[in-house]
């Protein structure tokens, strides 16, 4: 199976997140950077499908030159081989402008399967599978929690998480499946892993390369902007309530000034 699966580099879930004031775009150059957390369950569940049915699974990623790090992680785990879609022109590009230039990299990929994950911790929008699979003219399951491929069939199904269980759904390859953190446990790259990643094919390419028109991506071309932006203000002390015998209605008069009640 030709399997593609999707990672993003993101700033660190711990640190500090700012806008950087020059076009109010997310600040990377000034933080730590690791794999997008939810990514690293996509990656597992590639490799999983891989040693279950055979095939190679290549891993695709946009983002600056530092983004390499992350694809040398993925790679540590297992994936085969990877391409990092990188150009100063794609800075700032929304979630439109960023499907449509993955989806003309993964096409060119020829995939059967390709895997992402529910969101990115930085942004938490959750709509890049949805946008790719419309992209690419491919079934979208969604919120998997399982993943069974029978390539004999053409077909996957998966188990849906729902907030009352799940629901089974079943797709035609190739097909799209966006996986949650319930899905599996992911492995830790071992050494000789990362040792091998530094040899596994690493194609980059620009705009031209992927054939990508530059009046699609990028800040300029995002159909979302942000306007103004101010601190976060420090956090409060807070408001102590003393039970006297009316520490109920005390606190009942509080959460109604805040409209909570």
């Amino acid at each position: 199976m030709n399997i593609v699966v999707t990672v993003k580099q993101v700033p660190d879930t711990w640190a500090e997140k700012k806008l950087d004031t020059s076009d109010k775009t997310t600040d990377r150059k000034n933080v730590e950077n690791v794999m997008n957390e939810m990514d690293e369950y996509g990656v597992e569940e590639a490799l999983r499908i891989k040693e279950a049915h055979g095939g190679e699974v290549t891993v695709v990623s946009m983002g600056p030159e530092k983004a390499v790090e992350t694809i040398r992680k993925a790679l540590s785990m297992g994936a085969d081989k990877a391409v990092h879609l990188t150009d100063e022109s794609l800075h700032g590009s929304d979630a439109l402008g960023t499907s449509e230039a993955l989806a003309k990299v993964i096409s060119g990929l020829s995939p059967d399967l390709v895997i992402t994950s529910s969101e990115a911790s930085d942004a938490r929008g959750g709509v890049m599978g949805a946008l790719l699979a419309e992209r690419l003219g491919f079934p979208q399951l969604t919120l998997a929690r399982k993943v069974t491929v029978d390539p004999a069939a053409s077909t996957v199904t998966i188990e849906r998480q729902g907030d009352n269980g799940y629901a089974v759904v079943e797709g035609a390859l190739p097909a799209l499946v966006g996986v949650v953190e319930k899905i599996n446990e992911p492995r830790y790259p071992s050494f000789k892993g990362i040792m091998a990643a530094k040899k596994k094919p690493l194609t980059v390419m620009g705009l031209g390369d992927a054939g990508i028109d530059a009046g699609s991506v990028g800040l300029a071309n995002a159909t979302t902007k942000v306007d103004e932006a101010t601190a976060r203000p420090p956090k409060s002390a807070g408001q102590k309530v003393k039970d006297e015998g009316d520490g109920g209605s005390k606190i009942a008069e509080f959460l109604a000034t805040q409209k909570l009640i």
